[in-house]
């Protein structure tokens, strides 16, 4: 899936083999790598070998004869089918992912990874450009970013199938935005839920009506209502073909279809790629104080949900005598006359769904047991599959103390994702006409008498 070659060694690596194990089972804990790259006896003898190999593989930065790069930049081009599909989707750094989190985003994509063909690319990000249409702290920013960065690596993405990395590192990612924000249309945006449900207004509010409340459109920023058009570019910007989304994004990336098909017929060509949808199975887990309330990092009430790194004093703790039951006697599932309960063996189901056909099901099989009972069994099952979770995300933690590895893999996969961002902006920034000042944008012609110099632009003064 990724170029072969050697690389050099990353700043602040050093030849330890304990640094290589560790980090090999941060992903080799939960996936299996019968596509992983196995090194020969040659480069297993190799005490020098650069640690950088070690962790991620092949460099992404070796430069290859042309005839065998990826033409990743151009999907129009025929036979692109055979070159398996392109998925991206991202996550902002909020810290700590919770269970909400990670059932319906992040395990999704493990598996999606692990599922993948050797053709298909994959590039999951930290879209920290995001985080900043709401007011940061920026130490607090920088915290989430590195949080979230090893909660990825911890639940399984591997850096030997797929690029993970932070958005801010492509700059390319603003570029097309603008380029894209010069085509997209203000009525479609005003219609978006995002910016809405960031100002905890209506859903049929607008900017433009002469009856807006003038403090709401004085509040509402640029960059909070442009969101989705950052968001589009995100997608576009890589030639995505597939994007795992929630349903809740299920808008945001019909207005990227829109954005892009838009674009397409403004230049006449197909240079934009309509991403289609990986609609995950919707996984709803709710608070654990309010279940009528979806689990959420903005609730006040820590107790409320529970982190990917919990350990399993907490989660008991959190679901033995803060999760919010009924007095009813028996199991049933029944989300709105049952709201906890069901909560309940939704995220028992969820998080190993070999224990039933369905949370109907579960529920049927442990309809007799007592609330005590209940909570015994989610608490366990929640903590088993937590377990190698938190194991990794600690080991990777305390390593980033001594060394700054989450820092060197960010800047190995953010370095190959902008390579391919870099031939993908030339193309579009070709057929819009910037990038260059040729006539013929592809014609490379040396000039008669060579090329000139800054020094044979210089004009003499006048009457000399």
């Amino acid at each position: 899936m990724l170029a072969r070659g050697t690389t050099r060694p990353l700043r602040g690596l050093t030849s330890t083999r304990k640094c290589i194990n560790a980090c090999r089972t941060y992903a080799s804990s939960t996936s299996e790598h019968e596509s992983a790259p196995q090194p020969s006896a040659e480069q297993s003898a190799a005490k020098s070998r650069p640690i950088k190999q070690e962790l991620f593989g092949p460099s992404w930065r070796t430069k290859q004869p042309r005839k065998q790069k990826q033409p990743y930049n151009k999907p129009d081009e025929e036979g692109d089918a055979e070159k398996g599909r392109v998925i991206f989707s991202g996550i902002q750094p909020t810290g700590i992912p919770h269970l909400g989190n990670y059932l319906g985003a992040l395990r999704e994509w493990v598996r999606i990874q692990n599922t993948a063909s050797e053709q298909d690319k994959l590039l999951f990000s930290v879209v920290d450009m995001h985080a900043i249409t709401v007011k940061q702290d920026s130490a607090d920013l920088r915290r989430y970013r590195r949080e979230m960065m090893a909660s990825l690596l911890a639940v399984g993405l591997d850096p030997l199938k797929s690029l993970v990395f932070t958005q801010g590192k492509v700059h390319q990612h603003a570029e097309l935005m603008w380029i894209l924000s010069c085509t997209a249309s203000m009525g479609y945006l005003s219609r978006m839920t995002q910016w809405k449900s960031k100002m905890g207004l209506g859903t049929d509010a607008s900017p433009f009506e002469s009856t807006a409340d003038p403090k709401s459109r004085e509040a509402l920023k640029l960059g909070l209502f442009s969101y989705p058009v950052l968001q589009a570019a995100d997608i576009l910007l890589y030639g995505t073909t597939h994007v795992p989304v929630g349903e809740d994004q299920a808008q945001h990336l019909e207005f990227t279809r829109q954005l892009a098909l838009g674009f397409n017929a403004a230049y006449g060509r197909t240079i934009l790629t309509p991403p289609e949808t990986i609609l995950a199975p919707a996984k709803r887990v709710m608070s654990l104080t309010d279940p009528t309330k979806k689990m959420s990092k903005s609730d006040e009430n820590p107790n409320s949900r529970i982190l990917i790194t919990d350990s399993k004093s907490d989660i008991e703790m959190k679901i033995m005598k803060k999760a919010l039951t009924d007095s009813i006697e028996g199991v049933t599932y029944d989300r709105q006359a049952r709201p906890g309960v069901s909560n309940l063996i939704d995220i028992m189901y969820y998080m190993d769904e070999s224990v039933a056909a369905s949370p109907e099901e579960l529920a049927k099989d442990m309809a007799n047991v007592s609330m005590r009972a209940l909570k015994e069994k989610v608490a366990e099952t929640v903590n088993r599959t937590l377990e190698p979770i938190r194991t990794r995300y600690n080991l990777i933690m305390k390593d980033e103390q001594r060394r700054p590895f989450l820092q060197d893999h960010n800047e190995v996969a953010a370095s190959a994702a902008k390579s391919i961002a870099k031939k993908r902006l030339r193309n579009i920034n070709s057929v819009i006409g910037m990038g260059t000042l040729q006539s013929e944008p592809n014609r490379k012609v040396k000039p008669k008498g060579g090329y000139i110099t800054m020094k044979k632009l210089t004009l003499e003064p006048s009457g000399v």
